[in-house]
């Protein structure tokens, strides 16, 4: 038990650490986003499952690979917020509250956003690459999934747990999450199996570009002298004290 407990604490410790003073000092004022997102679901859900409003749901937020590209790309961001109607809305909801929760305290709401739609926007996208690679291509998939709908937040939620497990350290999760995702598409072999991996992929691209930039961003940039040559303060010598000496310590000597 206590290896276990040692493990836990290793591998979600800080990100525990993170949610918890967070929510403990601002409550629920700390993730306005998650909330709006969640309501937001519950209420589309609603208004789908009525007669009157099935309609104007999947024109505004119904995406399917047989559709023109631009129309599809202007539903793309309602469509992270509309439930698949062959799920539980429940499940989508806790996706929602859960791991956006998560991420809008740990990453902020601005890169949350950006890696949700990152990965939402590679999996619709990948879809039509698929399809025109034809069954099979290892890549591919079959020209009957143009017609599905292709809704719900579920490429987003592993898009931001495996950049979360990569920021936060911990690494074994994210590896896990995509195992996993590896695993359903081996198994079912269904379009959004692989718009799944299509989203892991462009996250990783996300993680690669945040490591080139860590090291520029860390960099110390030296000290500029006026009336110096160069600019740059000289580093202290051997002999020289980096620390200056006060008046007091000049007249006792």
């Amino acid at each position: 038990m206590n290896r276990l407990a040692r493990w836990a604490r290793a591998e979600w410790g800080l990100l525990y650490v993170t949610v918890r003073d967070t929510l403990v000092g601002r409550r629920l004022r700390a993730i306005p986003m998650t909330l709006g997102a969640v309501a937001l679901t519950a209420v589309v859900q609603v208004v789908q499952n009525q007669t009157w409003g099935y309609g104007p749901v999947q024109y505004l937020g119904a995406v399917r690979a047989e559709d023109p590209l631009w129309p599809a790309l202007l539903r793309t961001p309602l469509s992270l917020f509309v439930p698949a109607l062959d799920l539980p809305v429940w499940g989508a909801l806790i996706q929602i509250l859960f791991v956006f929760g998560i991420a809008e305290i740990c990453l902020g709401r601005l890169l949350t956003l950006v890696i949700a739609y990152t990965a939402t926007l590679t999996g619709t996208l990948y879809a039509r690459v698929g399809i025109g690679l034809g069954f099979d291509s290892l890549l591919g998939l079959p020209a009957s999934d143009a017609r599905v709908v292709d809704t719900g937040p579920s490429a987003a939620v592993v898009g931001l747990a495996v950049f979360l497990g990569w920021r936060y350290g911990a690494r074994r999760t994210a590896g896990a999450v995509a195992a996993a995702m590896a695993v359903e598409v081996m198994l079912k072999g269904n379009l959004a199996g692989k718009e799944h991996l299509a989203a892991i992929a462009a996250v990783v691209v996300l993680i690669a570009i945040s490591r080139l930039r860590q090291p520029r961003r860390r960099r110390p940039r030296p000290r500029t002298v006026p009336g110096r040559p160069g600019g740059h303060s000289p580093a202290p010598g051997p002999h020289r004290s980096a620390r200056p000496v006060s008046v007091t310590a000049r007249a006792r000597r």
